[in-house]
């Protein structure tokens, strides 16, 4: 039951990914906003929520049902809150370099990637300010503790800082005739003249063109968003039973299970992007999540769970670490030649086959178990 659960809830979020960038790129167009603030801000934030629901619901879950929130379930939150930024700088930089040389192969594009480098250059500089001052207050002594209100406080303005610039951004010029059709306008009893905005002659029977109206574009993005979720907790909710069936430990269903489960749209969503050459919306909706887990949900951490360092957390914190090298090596170069290639983003897989290691076979992984 559990394989036919993964399988159909796949299935889902590959369906809501491509209702998703179909619909957040009409919505981008429709508010005349600037690629960075489409794919880093808004498509970044939304496809977040699955992973971000973990965390939330493993902290301040027990707390507002009236009970407390235990050891197990600090540690799963943590093992999400660290496992986000880990998973999008790794596996879904490697998922979305494959994708791009399949396609290459195919003949659809090409390795090199037409990218807005400033656009990810920003991205990457408030990832690393932003993980790297949650992590920082990790390994402050006790008594340095209620820095930590400080950090939390900095960290949700950073984000606040980082969104308004993305949003000031001149938008690029784009048509109307590059972007693929609505795809809620191709059901018929939503592709009349109330959907689009356009002049019907009097005694006209059908519409043929027109732009979709911000309603059914929202509609859409919200439609999509719904089932995005809701498979991402199908997904989870299969995997963590399978887990239990095998005897994983938590820590590491937190750690990697998990977070491979609720990236799935970012995954996708990328994939379907680099597809149609749109690499900047490709890139800015990971660089972008980056952004979104370094600033927001490591509040939670900072604020409601033993955010230290310690040899039980230590295989928590390496994935940081790792996130770190990641970005450094993928984006380093890219900032350096003013060029990104996909070859650059495989990277991300054996790091992530790394950590692996680490968390499975070596005794930084035994000792959080």
């Amino acid at each position: 039951m559990d394989i036919i659960l993964l399988i159909g809830s796949l299935a889902l979020i590959l369906v809501a990914a491509e209702l998703f960038t179909n619909g957040i790129e009409w919505f981008g167009h429709k508010l005349n906003l600037a690629e960075g603030a489409v794919g880093s801000v808004l498509a970044a934030v939304a496809t977040a929520m699955p992973e971000t629901l973990i965390p939330v619901i493993a902290i301040l879950g027990p707390v507002l049902l009236g009970g407390v929130a235990t050891e197990s379930s600090h540690a799963v939150g943590v093992g999400a809150i660290l496992g986000a930024p880990f998973m999008l700088s790794t596996l879904a930089m490697f998922v979305t370099g494959i994708a791009i040389v399949i396609y290459t192969r195919r003949g659809r594009r090409t390795t090199d990637m037409r990218v807005n480098t400033g656009v990810l250059g920003r991205d990457v500089a408030f990832f690393i300010v932003g993980y790297g001052v949650a992590i920082g207050t990790a390994f402050l002594p006790q008594e340095l503790s209620s820095l930590k209100w400080v950090a939390a406080a900095f960290l949700v303005v950073l984000y606040g800082i980082y969104v308004r610039l993305h949003f000031t951004d001149t938008a690029e010029e784009s048509d109307p005739e590059e972007l693929n059709r609505l795809h809620l306008t191709r059901v018929r009893a939503l592709s009349g003249p109330r959907m689009l905005e356009i002049d019907v002659l009097p005694g006209a029977h059908s519409v043929t063109g027109g732009e979709p109206r911000m309603g059914i574009v929202a509609a859409q993005v919200v439609l999509a968003l719904g089932l995005i979720i809701v498979g991402a907790q199908i997904f989870v909710g299969a995997v963590e039973h399978l887990s239990t069936v095998i005897g994983l430990d938590t820590t590491i269903l937190a750690l990697i299970i998990a977070p491979i489960a609720t990236e799935l749209p970012e995954k996708f969503n990328s994939v379907l992007w680099v597809r149609n050459g749109k690499d900047t919306l490709a890139m800015g909706n990971i660089t972008g999540a980056m952004v979104f887990q370094s600033c927001l949900p490591t509040v939670l951490g900072l604020l409601f769970t033993t955010w230290t360092f310690s040899p039980d957390s230590a295989i928590h914190f390496a994935s940081a670490a790792v996130a770190f090298a990641a970005t450094i090596l993928i984006f380093g170069g890219m900032l350096l030649r003013g060029r990104l290639s996909a070859w650059t983003l495989l990277i991300g897989g054996p790091l992530y086959l790394v950590y692996l290691y680490l968390a499975l076979f070596t005794d930084l992984g035994a000792v959080a178990a």
